[in-house]
């Protein structure tokens, strides 16, 4: 990360956990150079490439990629297969350099939907990486944050029913202990590409108290640098959780 003009203010003490991306523009990115949008696709997972590599470097722990929403499903059958044809090659060609690099693979979303090849072949790439104990790379496909609120809601309703738990000690943490994400800390860090001012049903509950960084650069030409630079930004946000800056401990503001 030499190369960043960023990294002289970039503090490594001070890397947010946890990065969350909605990767948006392949597109718009492929249509702007006359391309049929796979080509913007195909160039989005050179990306993610690169800033898979470039979050590891810094030292996140986490990073979840928006890669398929539940809502794409809806997009023309072609482009649907292209994608989980791309995904799943992609992931698999990716395999051998994600064990090297020390990254777990994992996946989170309504895999019921998701065609078998696609969901057996993604399978066999975690359980490969299984055993990598440094950034965790999630991949949230045929994911939506109302599909997976609602999974949760239907969890605890049993248990409720069933008389394994009392409707008045559901606590945020009970909601969040049958979430897809109960084994990984909330993001501190947004970053949405493409210039959209939305969160597009992806983590609405783990968001929360979320930083965001948006930017106008298409996910493909998304470098990073500008991951850097967004990981930078975040250093200088005041992270008060709806208490006053007054209130806060200077040596909170520097463990976000």
């Amino acid at each position: 990360m030499t190369d960043s003009p960023h990294i002289n203010s970039f503090d490594p003490t001070r890397v947010p956990r946890h990065v969350a991306i909605i990767m948006d523009g392949n597109g718009r990115w492929a249509k702007a150079r006359g391309l049929d949008r796979s080509e913007g696709h195909v160039e989005g997972v050179n990306t993610v490439r690169k800033i898979t590599e470039a979050a590891s470097e810094a030292g996140v722990e986490y990073l979840t990629l928006y890669t398929f929403s539940t809502e794409n499903w809806n997009r023309p059958r072609e482009e649907v297969d292209a994608l989980m044809h791309l995904i799943v090659m992609a992931i698999e060609r990716e395999t051998a350099d994600l064990i090297k690099n020390n990254v777990r693979l994992t996946m989170i979303g309504d895999f019921s939907r998701m065609p078998e090849f696609a969901y057996k072949r993604l399978c066999k790439c975690m359980d490969d990486t299984a055993h990598c104990t440094g950034l965790t790379l999630i991949l949230a496909v045929s994911y939506s944050s109302r599909w997976e609120i609602t999974e949760a809601m239907r969890q605890v309703a049993s248990l409720a029913q069933s008389g394994a738990i009392d409707p008045k000690d559901i606590t945020p943490e009970t909601v969040a202990e049958h979430l897809a994400t109960r084994d990984m800390p909330d993001p501190d860090l947004l970053i949405r590409t493409g210039g959209d001012f939305r969160v597009s049903n992806f983590l609405l509950w783990q968001i929360a108290y979320s930083e965001i960084y948006l930017t106008r650069t298409y996910w493909p030409d998304f470098t990073k640098d500008e991951f850097i630079k967004a990981l930078t930004e975040y250093q200088g946000r005041e992270r008060r959780f709806g208490k006053t800056s007054e209130q806060l401990d200077p040596e909170d503001i520097q463990e976000d």
